[in-house]
């Protein structure tokens, strides 16, 4: 998926590509069973409604002009019996293909979820999460009914019209040769009209994608608007947005509202030639009126498959387009994986080992130009919230031959200005990125050999950007580690101080938090958030501002249990209130890609350094 912003179009135009159908025929195997026998019923209900207009001409020639009230009454039953049997079967069929329509939406979301879950950070950094939500969502619905409805109604809608055909020329030959006349110009009209419509749809659905992209991040950033009173200026946006949307759905229905008249308009001329040829050329007493009036009814079939075949086509063209897109998501390189030969890292000690890093961030101009840094500009105004808050620089290294070792127990400080990199070493060690070169060493094994899933299990990582799901506070705090019971969860908390919060809560631990944890304060959700990981007892701690914002009060009464949990365990702490880093054994100064000095408190205090400035500075 290319990068882009709410204000750029993703470019679906795409020439029908039969790999991308082969491909999706993986969906379609397991239930190829089920779709064959709704194929059978669609055909066995389609040929007993075709039926109908012989019965008619039956009626017409033979049971009206004879006066016979048995055969009509016969004739009757017979007609009802055939739209009775042509309804049941279609029924069971459209049953039969809502089930398979959303269990093939279900598998193809199941592996897009799992693929999403697996891509790094770099993935989400700079892609709008509103564009990566809707190829989840409404791309799928799309491709699903194509590939279940879609499939069987060319199969179906072909043998239709081969069943309308026959029976057509059962009926009358010559005016089933004037029903066919009509084909060339309804044949002219459709390729006129479709290509027209699938542009205009293809145009739909990119400004839907921005107006979903926008609504998502200002959803996400809705405080930050009001923060700096930016709800005028978002508002003129998303009536922009707003406005594409609607001036493309106007433009595309007003090319599918000719689709029906067009069509109905050559089909009422064909049956005016049915009953001109019928009854004056073809006539001379030759044709019953009951043969016009079967033929008629067949020519009003006759076009119904053609126009459906049209529209299936005009489908597949659209969501070949957004199948592609899926494949895109699905294929999207998962840069930080598990080796071929990568083993289960062992219980460690925690020793940690930097060797020569070498680290820098995927550069997101050479992708989009310098356009993007205008529209990231604006949505970052208008409270928009893009990946994961990690700070970029174009263009250059974020460390450079970095390297240091750190003992099993020890705490270490990072400290330096905003944008140095210390985020950075924590994200490495958690291996969130893969380094450009050198190593990371834990227990004196490389990192990228071992497991994603066996490292960071012993790892307990507290963001500044804390994260409350949807839930009680007790299912956000055993996140952490899922099989812990509730005497654990509540000793995690007190641990943080976090008890008494939830404490004074309606139903405490059960209490429901909304999504991100809106009813929490900012302090109340670091809190939550620590004590998920203090949960999973960790032997690598970090703790990037986790204590940004508790207040004073309760993070002096934090600090005793934190550091009764520090107790035999590494950890890396980055905090800018330097008070509470000065009993870590060792603190690195990080700035212009690696570290300047590094030493205890007393030591770079002595030195007057970097360290020293930014203490005074205070």
């Amino acid at each position: 998926m290319a990068k882009n912003t709410y204000k750029q179009d993703e470019e679906l135009v795409e020439a029908f590509n039969i790999k991308h159908l082969i491909r999706a025929s993986v969906y379609i195997k397991k239930y190829i069973r089920v779709m064959v026998l709704a194929l059978i019923l669609s055909g066995i209900g389609g040929a007993f409604g075709y039926l109908a207009p012989l019965v008619t001409k039956r009626a017409l020639d033979k049971a009206v002009p004879d006066k016979n009230v048995r055969l009509l009454m016969t004739l009757a039953i017979l007609m009802a019996c055939l739209y009775l049997v042509s309804v049941i079967f279609t029924t069971i069929r459209s049953r039969i293909m809502v089930n398979v329509s959303q269990n093939i939406i279900y598998d193809i979301r199941k592996d897009l979820f799992g693929h999403l879950q697996e891509l790094p950070f770099e993935y989400y950094d700079n892609r709008p999460h509103g564009k990566i939500l809707i190829r989840v969502v409404n791309y799928v619905n799309s491709v699903s009914d194509m590939l279940s409805n879609g499939l069987i109604n060319i199969v179906l809608e072909g043998f239709n019209l081969v069943f309308i055909i026959i029976f057509m020329f059962m009926a009358d030959v010559q005016l089933a040769l004037v029903v066919m006349c009509g084909v060339p110009f309804l044949a002219v009209f459709m390729f006129w009209i479709k290509n027209k419509q699938r542009k205009a749809w293809q145009a739909v659905s990119n400004k839907n994608s921005n107006l979903n992209a926008y609504l998502q991040e200002n959803i996400v950033g809705a405080k930050i608007t009001q923060i700096f009173a930016r709800e005028d200026e978002n508002t003129e946006i998303f009536r922009e947005l707003s406005g594409d949307c609607r001036k493309t759905w106007h433009t595309a229905v007003k090319y599918s509202n000719l689709v029906w008249p067009g069509i109905d308009s050559i089909s009422v001329f064909v049956r005016a030639a049915i009953f001109f040829f019928g009854l004056f050329i073809f006539g001379n007493g030759n044709k019953s009126l009951g043969t016009i009036v079967a033929v008629s009814g067949y020519a009003s079939y006759f076009w119904q498959p053609i126009m459906n075949l049209g529209n299936i086509f005009n489908n597949f063209i659209n969501n070949v387009a957004y199948l592609e897109r899926i494949f895109e998501t699905i294929d999207e390189p998962v840069s930080v994986r598990d080796a071929e030969d990568a083993v289960n890292m062992q219980p460690v000690k925690g020793d940690v080992t930097f060797e020569n890093v070498f680290f820098a961030y995927e550069n997101e101009e050479d992708e989009n130009g310098s356009e993007n840094n205008t529209d990231n500009k604006m949505g970052k105004e208008s409270g928009a919230s893009f990946g994961s808050g990690v700070l970029k620089r174009k263009g250059g290294m974020v460390l450079k031959n970095v390297s240091f070792k750190v003992k099993a127990g020890e705490s270490v400080a990072l400290v330096g200005p905003t944008g140095a990199g210390k985020s950075t070493i924590v994200n490495l060690i958690s291996r969130f990125y893969n380094v450009n070169s050198g190593r990371i060493l834990i227990d004196g094994q490389d990192i990228s050999k071992v497991t994603l899933k066996s490292l960071r299990s012993q790892m307990g990582i507290m963001m500044q950007d804390s994260f409350v799901f949807s839930g009680t506070v007790e299912d956000n705090i055993r996140y952490g580690r899922l099989d812990a019971d509730a005497e654990e969860i509540r000793k995690a908390a007190e641990t943080v101080c976090a008890d008494e919060f939830i404490g004074r809560m309606k139903d405490g631990y059960q209490t429901e938090v909304k999504e991100r944890g809106g009813t929490l304060s900012e302090g109340e959700k670091q809190l939550l958030s620590f004590a998920r990981t203090v949960l999973s007892d960790p032997k690598i701690l970090i703790l990037d501002e986790a204590t940004s914002s508790i207040d004073v009060r309760t993070e002096k009464a934090l600090q005793t249990g934190l550091d009764n949990m520090l107790k035999g365990r590494t950890s890396f702490i980055i905090a800018h209130r330097l008070s509470t880093i000065r009993n870590c054994d060792k603190i690195m100064y990080i700035d212009q890609g690696g570290i300047v000095e590094a030493g205890t408190h007393d030591e770079l205090m002595a030195k007057k350094g970097a360290y020293y400035e930014l203490y005074m500075s205070r």
